[in-house]
């Protein structure tokens, strides 16, 4: 066997190594989001007070953030679709300059065609002259003829470029135009979803209040989202569960402890383990209050595992960091990213909101390992 056959060959094995993985890795995910979904419908099925007033905003809540999340990606392709089509005119531009150029040079070419012809080319050869002269001048000719030959080839080019350019600049225009017409028609929905809600909250206000203090419903709450975390954390720890972070891409969370940044930007009124106001529930994590869309964004590289609304956290969303850690942001307007995307730290994965029947607007932020809290306190940059 030849080198070059070797060399083919182990190309092509390592072709076809790396598209199984990519497979494998795709069927994975999609076990994954498959087994989160079951075990989501499970946990509302099997939730004890469906009658609360706090499920009442879960359809409307879970339509707002899903109507943002929409909205976000339609403005991110029209910008994409904007800079395509800057770069397409500046193409076309560049191509028109280079053109006019090319043209005046063709039609001096032509010109001095027009004022020698074939003549020139007779006259050398009847005017008995040197012969090395002769030569010479065909030579110079024939260089003219082939100079010119290129310039018209090179100027059909940039013609049929040019054309191509111009179609591409145009089916941009009109994608342009359909993304313009579906982000108009996604936030009048969002805006309908948003006065519904608001309706729903103006019903349901004293109830929500009540609630609000009632120890059984807060402990309930609790319970909830440490059984989902529960869950979530035997589903992760078997095979093909998921990934973890890479070793060679991302720094071992434990190795983060007082470094991370807060997700949002905001006043703490609450600290890990005091009292929640007016009941003996503890607070197992942090509330950070802050304004309404504020970004909320990751704190460490991680796989997305859970995004969706929960009772007492709204749309909440959960992040897996590997080695048992996972961060939790609930209460959110808008989930930006879903399960099984991957993220770096500092991507920004939801908006700030009051979902979940909040009075005040801001993220309630959770670090958990295997199952329980961790005082993120004690895990962010100190100021």
């Amino acid at each position: 066997m030849t080198p070059i056959t070797r060399i083919t060959l182990l190309c092509c094995t390592l072709l076809l190594v790396s598209d199984y993985a990519c497979a494998s890795q795709q069927d994975d995910l999609d076990k994954l989001r498959k087994r989160i979904a079951a075990l989501q419908q499970d946990l509302e099925k099997t939730s004890e007070s469906r009658s609360e007033a706090v499920d009442a905003l879960r359809e409307s809540e879970r339509a707002i953030s899903n109507n943002n999340r929409t909205l976000s990606r339609l403005s991110q392709q029209h910008r994409e679709a904007n800079q395509t089509l800057v770069r397409l005119q500046q193409q076309s531009s560049q191509l028109g300059h280079d053109m006019q150029g090319q043209q005046a040079m063709l039609s001096r070419l032509l010109y001095q065609q027009y004022l020698g012809g074939r003549q020139e080319y007779l006259k050398l050869l009847l005017n008995n002259d040197d012969p090395n002269r002769v030569a010479r001048e065909l030579q110079y000719y024939e260089y003219i003829a082939r100079y010119r030959s290129a310039w018209i080839k090179t100027l059909r080019g940039n013609f049929t470029k040019l054309n191509a350019v111009t179609l591409e600049a145009r089916q941009k225009s009109d994608e342009i135009a359909t993304l313009q017409a579906e982000q108009v028609k996604q936030k009048q929905a969002l805006e309908a979803e948003k006065r519904a809600h608001q309706q729903v909250l103006h019903k349901i206000a004293l109830q929500l209040k009540q609630q609000r203090r009632e120890i059984g419903r807060l402990q309930r709450d609790e319970t909830r989202l440490a059984q989902l975390v529960e869950k979530l954390s035997r589903m992760l720890a078997q095979p093909g569960g998921t990934s973890g972070p890479n070793s060679t891409t991302k720094r071992p969370f434990n190795l983060l402890k007082g470094k991370l940044q807060l997700p949002v930007k905001g006043k703490i009124t609450n600290k890990f383990g005091s009292r929640r106001p007016d009941s003996t529930v503890l607070w197992k994590g942090l509330f950070i209050k802050a304004s309404p869309s504020q970004p909320v964004k990751s704190v460490a590289a991680g796989q997305v595992v859970f995004a969706d609304w929960l009772r007492g956290f709204g749309n909440l969303l959960i992040i897996d960091h590997g080695q048992g850690y996972m961060s939790l942001y609930g209460n959110n307007e808008t989930l930006y990213k879903q399960v099984g995307d991957e993220l770096v730290t500092g991507d920004t994965v939801a908006a700030v909101g009051n979902s979940g029947g909040n009075e005040d607007s801001g993220l309630y932020f959770e670090l958990r390992h295997e199952g329980s809290p961790l005082d993120p306190s004690k895990w962010v940059v100190a100021k």
